[in-house]
């Protein structure tokens, strides 16, 4: 699978109808649904990558679409954006699999080097850090939140969602997710001594 770049789905919905208007054709013409696809399977690939691994991330990404195409029907138009949907979807299909996301984080906790695919994150926490350790202690941190955090946590700074974004995609209110948030990144801080690896995501989160 060809990965492209965070936020190039966005990019090209700018010279292209709206991820609602192709729900709403598919509707009437299922192969229109394959838009969506093609403006969104890389990213929710990665993100399932980064949470269960790569093994499962084929067949996750594919459940994820194979689910929104069956409730495209009651996606709510008035939503121009479909990613907080989708990756709403990704994210309660990770719930099924809490276990191997928590074997995933303690295996990434003892390996002497990084994972490739957890670079992205994982870089911009060593430069603020310092530390060459700080993968496997951010791997480590990460398996010690409870699910309802690491999920606000990893859609932000992975998945790349804004608070309303996040908040659409599991469904509560902005005001738990930046709760969650805060609770979270305040048990990463203390496990990285003092680092937030989420922090470089704080600017681009609309208040």
């Amino acid at each position: 699978m060809t990965v492209g770049p965070p936020g190039t789905g966005t990019r090209d919905r700018e010279s292209a109808d709206s991820d609602a208007r192709v729900i709403a054709r598919s509707r009437d013409e299922p192969e229109q649904f394959a838009v969506l696809f093609d403006r969104y399977a890389d990213a929710v690939h990665r993100y399932a990558a980064r949470r269960l691994g790569p093994e499962a991330a084929e067949d996750l990404m594919a459940e994820t679409f194979v689910t929104a195409f069956q409730r495209r029907h009651t996606y709510d138009l008035a939503r121009a954006d479909a990613r907080p949907w989708l990756f709403g979807i990704a994210t309660n299909l990770v719930g099924r699999h809490r276990r191997a996301e928590a074997r995933r984080f303690r295996a990434l906790s003892r390996l002497p080097e990084p994972v490739e695919h957890e670079e992205p994150v994982a870089e911009r926490a060593v430069d603020r850090a310092g530390a060459t350790g700080v993968r496997r202690q951010l791997a480590a941190a990460l398996g010690g939140l409870s699910a309802r955090h690491r999920d606000v946590v990893l859609l932000v700074a992975w998945a790349g969602l804004d608070y309303e974004e996040a908040a659409e995609a599991l469904g509560v209110p902005v005001g738990t997710i930046r709760s969650r948030l805060h609770r979270a990144r305040g048990r990463l801080r203390e496990a990285l001594g003092g680092t937030d690896p989420t922090a470089f995501r704080e600017a681009d989160a609309r208040a």
